[in-house]
């Protein structure tokens, strides 16, 4: 998977969904990028995170800040489940405790 997808459950996220929204196409798009990169996955290993995905879409379209809770815990679990069955437990997701991006901000945009 793409280094990216680290920030999957970070605080920024819940607070600016225009952030989230990208973030989540990231996600979307790297799932199919690992299949092809690492072939010793199995197939229902990527195509189980459809719903747990799917719950994060849903929660950041209803800027639901529970569900996105709920759904983005579910996601990683999900996540770490699949490295454990791949013999590959050694690269745990967890939310990040602060923004891995330092040197960049992802302000709150006001609405129109």
């Amino acid at each position: 998977m793409p280094a990216k997808t680290g920030h999957s459950a970070s605080a920024e996220w819940a607070l600016n969904w225009k952030f989230a929204a990208y973030e989540l196409r990231q996600l979307k798009a790297g799932l199919p990028e690992a299949a092809m990169m690492y072939p010793g996955i199995p197939a229902p290993n990527v195509t189980t995170m459809a719903a747990p995905v799917q719950s994060v879409a849903d929660a950041v379209e209803a800027r639901d800040i529970r569900k996105f809770a709920k759904a983005t815990g579910e996601l990683t679990s999900g996540c770490n489940g699949c490295h454990q069955s791949m013999e590959r437990g050694f690269i745990v997701i967890q939310a990040p405790a602060v923004s891995p991006f330092s040197n960049q901000l992802f302000p709150l945009q006001p609405k129109p």
